[in-house]
């Protein structure tokens, strides 16, 4: 049994003492999803609400997905590819995307039904208390989110008593542990009950606890995924008694619940287990051993090791509007001229997301993370190719947490074989890809519409985050294992080139830009069409490095040769009449000029081919194209925005979509268009809730502060004027290089560099470069003209002027 001992809760003095830049609190429990408290451990995730007569959690588990493995593939598609490309060289466009639609598209619903099937909530865990006096009123209410443990908290007041919860998802423990105690003996009481919207039954599990099992729909008509979720009560005195599908406890002094859950999914990733029933007893027997303090400390530990390695402070801080709750916070954030210390919350927050959703050995995180209460998340809950899942890695090389790519890599990785099968039977190519949508059933299959589904470079877009790694972390072990699946990516898009006649350019056919389409002079509107400049950047890039990478591994010379040959022949990035980077291969008028989609800039971020530097012309483009789409857009748009403002430089624009980002939101209805920003817990708000748009306004303040490309480490790239004052320290550039920067009246005053590799790299800041020659694991401090302040174990004939 676990061994209790009571414990005094955190008084509101103290929980306030937390920094505001590590905690989201709320005065009044969560009246619906998006202002409850997320909690996760990379495969158990919980949403805690906090009310104070009925408490409910939401549970999930990063498999429960229905559906099954399917054969979505035409077998012969590629029969009608000449036909399809002979028509989009002539200008067809209509009659192109016709053919796609009847003869190119998946076969079967695709992802709007049948086997593909949906993430989906595994239950919600509700505690209706029956001590004391239900009418009595509730005074000194506080729930909280600690980033900087990830516990979730609240207390309140109740007849003279105060009740405390506390909660976290352990990794160590794969548990999750919620504690409940007052500061008078025998107040906790209360009934448990575990239940799903469907498919579902609950009975007992011994005299402590809750078993609720069930099977998902497979698509197919049969059973699917079997899911498992116990829940365990250990007490401090009082009753626990079951009752059929609940559980009574009375009169406790203190209890604390176990939570374990688990499936049978035997896929790419996860437990692996064909037995969850056990699987998951395992875990309540083993948690059960150990104190709540223990598991407490062992939780605390696992979760700081990564969320310790950053910190950011940025000034002025504003002391009125952090002592707010959420809600306040955010609505006088929005009136006034800002709040740059949320900004920095948030970043922090995106960063706890992250931990909370992606671990080693576990799925990605999915369009939600982990977070979920339905059965029918919006968009399946699903990994789309086309920016979200990218963007929630965005920040994990810059934000130093490079160790949690490793369930994006088990992703991109599965699709190789049925990719295979895809690229033959849509191209009859070799090599292998995936199109816009995925699955944990290993769908690569284009989509339902050819308006949206024929984009096929969700393969070529997932490569960039294999090389991107390597170019981080200088890994030779990860490049050796990284370099054959790009290969494969490689040498599909190798064999399906075509040379279009004007420029006897290479061009991919058919092609998407995401979602987007264009308008032809006979007033026709298409979606389909050659040569969309954000795929002839991304082949251009998984080209490129895939030449290096041979060149490092001294591999693969003909394949190299090859590479190299077409993509010196692959259609450019080009400036259009107007003054912008062409979306199309031609000056197509578009039908959404505001669209929320930026597909054709993915050179300037997240690619490297498009630079104020080394590309002016195409710089200042990309600049008049960003300000023709317009400063609105929903929530990952914003932050997509803000990421390629950054990388222009310009940091008054990109703290305009960070607070765009942060603009508050309530609806749940979906939007195509605009009315991006946040809920009250900071989920960003598409909407709906779009996990994708956290991770990408990380990634954007991350680049305001620290960019690096092409062997050149660029100091606060991007400054804000409204933040005028700041610190941040341990992020990440490529070469492996960690760096701090502190700034001051909005200029550096000090940097940190340390190599990790003992790469050569550059820093620049103000028009100064230094050429940096740093010895494995050595340091210097510089200040803001670039002089050496300090030296640990370098040698200062090791740094230059440049």
């Amino acid at each position: 049994m676990l061994a209790l001992t009571a414990t005094q809760p955190l008084t509101a003095v103290e929980l306030k003492s937390i920094s505001t830049e590590t905690a989201v609190w709320f005065a009044a429990p969560a009246k619906d999803f998006t202002e409850s408290s997320p909690l996760g451990n990379g495969r158990l995730g919980a949403m805690m609400f906090g009310g104070v007569n009925e408490e409910r959690i939401v549970l999930n588990e990063s498999s429960v997905w229905s559906g099954s493995p399917q054969d979505a593939d035409r077998p012969d598609a590629y029969k009608t590819l000449p036909e399809i490309q002979k028509l989009l060289l002539a200008g067809k466009n209509p009659e192109a995307e016709a053919l796609v639609n009847a003869n190119f598209t998946c076969q079967g619903p695709g992802s709007s039904g049948g086997q593909y099937g949906c993430y989906q909530v595994l239950g919600n865990l509700h505690l209706v208390f029956t001590s004391g006096d239900t009418n009595l009123p509730v005074t000194n209410y506080r729930r909280e989110l600690d980033l900087n443990e990830a516990v979730a908290r609240l207390e309140y007041d109740r007849g003279g008593v105060r009740f405390t919860r506390e909660m976290f998802a352990s990794a160590p423990d794969q548990v999750m542990v919620l504690r409940l105690n007052s500061s008078a003996p025998k107040q906790c009481s209360f009934d448990l009950r575990l239940d799903r919207p469907e498919r579902y039954a609950t009975t007992g599990d011994g005299g402590n606890g809750l078993l609720m099992t069930g099977w998902l729909d497979n698509g197919a008509g049969g059973k699917g995924v079997h899911y498992v979720a116990r829940v365990r009560v250990l007490s401090q005195g009082g009753i626990v008694s079951v009752h059929g599908d609940f559980l009574s406890v009375s009169n406790a002094n203190e209890v604390v619940l176990l939570i374990a859950a688990g499936t049978d999914y035997q896929g790419f990733a996860g437990r692996q287990t064909k037995d969850p029933l056990a699987a998951t007893l395992n875990d309540l027997n083993r948690a059960a051993k150990k104190t709540y303090e223990s598991m407490r400390r062992a939780h605390i530990a696992d979760y700081q090791k990564y969320f310790n390695r950053v910190s950011l402070q940025l000034d002025p801080l504003d002391a009125a509007a952090s002592e707010k709750a959420m809600p306040e916070r955010l609505q006088t954030a929005e009136k006034g001229p800002g709040d740059p210390g949320l900004a920095a919350l948030h970043y922090n927050f995106g960063r706890y997301l992250l931990i909370s959703s992606s671990r080693p050995g576990g799925l990605p995180p999915n369009l939600q993370g982990i977070w979920a209460e339905e059965t029918q998340t919006p968009w399946n809950g699903d990994w789309h190719l086309d920016v979200n899942v990218q963007m929630n890695y965005w920040p994990a090389e810059t934000a130093n947490l490079s160790d949690l790519t490793p369930p994006l890599f088990a992703l991109i990785a599965s699709l190789q074989k049925p990719g295979a099968k895809t690229a033959h039977d849509y191209y009859n190519a070799h090599g292998w890809v995936a199109h816009v949508i995925a699955n944990p059933w290993g769908f690569t299959s284009p989509g339902e519409g050819a308006n949206w589904g024929a984009y096929s470079g969700g393969s070529a877009w997932l490569c960039q985050h294999l090389w991107d790694h390597y170019e981080f972390t200088q890994d030779r072990k990860f490049l050796e294992w990284a370099y054959p699946v790009m290969k494969g990516a490689a040498r599909f898009y190798a064999d399906m080139l075509i040379e279009e006649p004007e420029h006897h350019w290479l061009v991919i056919a058919p092609a998407n830009s995401p979602e987007n389409g264009f308008r032809l002079t006979d007033g026709r509107q298409a979606g389909v069409c050659m040569a969309p400049t954000m795929m002839q950047q991304q082949v251009r890039y998984l080209f490129e490095a895939c030449i290096a990478s041979s060149q490092i591994l001294g591999v693969d010379e003909d394949f190299r040769n090859e590479l190299t040959a077409k993509r010196a022949r692959l259609a450019p990035t080009r400036v259009s009449s107007d003054g912008r980077i062409m979306e199309w291969l031609q000056e197509y008028v578009e039908t959404e000029p505001q669209h929320r989609h930026v597909s054709h800039l993915w050179g300037l971020y997240p690619g490297d081919e498009i630079s104020p530097y080394t590309t002016p012309r195409l710089a200042q483009a990309a600049r008049k194209s960003l300000e023709v789409r317009g400063d609105d857009g929903v929530g990952w748009s914003l932050a997509f925005k803000a990421a390629l403002w950054a990388r222009l430089g310009d940091g008054n624009h990109a703290w305009l979509f960070v607070r765009k980002a942060l603009f508050p939101v309530t609806t749940q209805e979906i939007r195509y268009d605009n009315g991006g920003g946040v809920y009250a817990n900071l989920f960003d708000a598409c909407p709906p809730f779009q996990i994708d748009g956290n991770f990408g306004i990380t990634a954007a303040i991350g680049e305001m502060l620290l960019q690096s490309q092409a062997g050149k480490i660029e100091l606060l790239p991007a400054l804000p004027d409204a933040w005028k004052n700041g610190t941040v320290s341990g992020l990440r550039a490529r070469g492996g290089f960690q760096v701090d920067e502190t700034w001051k009246n909005g200029k550096l005053t000090s940097a940190s560099i340390r190599s990790d590799t003992g790469e050569r790299g550059s820093v620049t800041y103000g028009g100064k470069t230094l050429e940096l020659r740093l010895q494995k694991g050595k340091s210097v401090r510089l200040n803001a003209n670039l002089d050496l302040v300090k030296s640990v174990g370098q040698k200062s004939d090791q740094l230059s002027d440049k």
